[in-house]
């Protein structure tokens, strides 16, 4: 029996992290193993991973002879950064220079890196339909990754670029259906009707990034844009009210009146959706759902997901 090739993931006990490794974990014909990075190791998370069968490591990016040290004689890594920690686009880039550094010095064969577009490519600083955030982004978590990807091609690190995309589980955090004063469940959305919403279930990142590296060297350098479902907002209403059986609407909500709400990244939210709606022939486009079934047969449509998960949506 050869020997198994070491993964080393990033954001192990997050979402997409998470998924990554359980996927590995998952698959004993993989070839691969799991070194899962975290900052807790004792976290209940990191131990539910050991508990798999990964081997847990403490790393930090902002300690980062910990990321050179958690890298070391691995085959490869699935990469991933959480913007949402902090909320800063410089931050993150930062994060994303350590990476980089850490995958060249170790001589990673292959890095998985979960990443998003640079709005910035179709949608100037100087055109006025949205607030620039940060000095010089549109929607800063999108085009810090955006940016990173070039730090991995400059260093010569050989990469695959997944594109990821909205999470269904969003529907259960964030941006689920509320009561209306009426009593009717309500879907607020700032996507104007007709527009589409790409979203994916985060676990098929994990199971996306595993069949990136079981092909190996054929995907090194491209670029994979993934999705589980392409639907308007009025489909999702429609999707969901058919799983919590009671009625849902869809509601619209302009992007100026999203920015301008009291909630945490109003604007970087407010931003997003209207690039996902302005471009959504660009980014629905770059979502080939057929490829990703093929790359990915378990890739699981809105309504697969709702099957399994509809039971945790706690509309107020």
């Amino acid at each position: 029996m050869s020997e198994q090739k070491v993964i080393a993931v990033t954001g192990a006990t997050g979402a997409q992290g998470g998924g990554a490794a359980r996927a590995i974990l998952a698959d004993p014909d993989s070839g691969f193993v799991v070194r899962a990075l975290t900052r807790n190791p004792d976290s209940p998370a990191a131990r539910e991973l050991a508990a798999l069968g990964a081997e847990v490591v403490q790393a930090d990016f902002y300690d980062e002879l910990s990321v050179h040290k958690a890298f070391e004689g691995a085959y490869g890594a699935f990469l991933v950064t959480n913007f949402w920690a902090h909320g800063s686009a410089a931050k993150e880039i930062e994060e994303i220079n350590v990476l980089v550094r850490a995958a060249k010095a170790a001589g990673l064969k292959h890095v998985v890196w979960s990443t998003l577009e640079d709005t910035r490519e179709l949608l100037p600083l100087d055109d006025e339909r949205m607030p620039v955030l940060q000095d010089k982004y549109n929607v800063p978590h999108f085009d810090a990754k955006g940016e990173g990807n070039e730090l991995f091609r400059q260093a010569g690190v050989p990469t695959t670029f997944l594109n990821a995309t909205f999470f269904f589980q969003n529907f259960v955090t964030l941006m689920g259906p509320q009561r209306g004063e009426d009593g009717v469940l309500t879907l607020a959305l700032p996507l104007e009707d007709g527009r589409l919403l790409s979203a994916i279930d985060a676990e098929d990142i994990g199971r996306s990034a595993l069949a990136v590296f079981k092909g190996g060297e054929r995907f090194i350098g491209e670029t994979i844009g993934l999705a589980g479902d392409h639907l308007t907002g009025a489909q999702y209403a429609a999707k969901l009210e058919t799983a919590l059986g009671e009625p849902v609407r869809f509601q619209s909500v302009p992007y100026d009146v999203f920015r301008s709400l009291d909630i945490p990244g109003a604007e970087e939210i407010g931003n997003m959706f209207q690039y996902y709606g302005d471009f959504d022939k660009e980014f629905t486009g770059a979502r080939d759902l057929d490829k990703v079934r093929e790359l990915n047969p378990a890739l699981k449509s809105f309504d697969a997901w709702l099957a399994a998960n509809a039971s945790q949506i706690k509309a107020s």
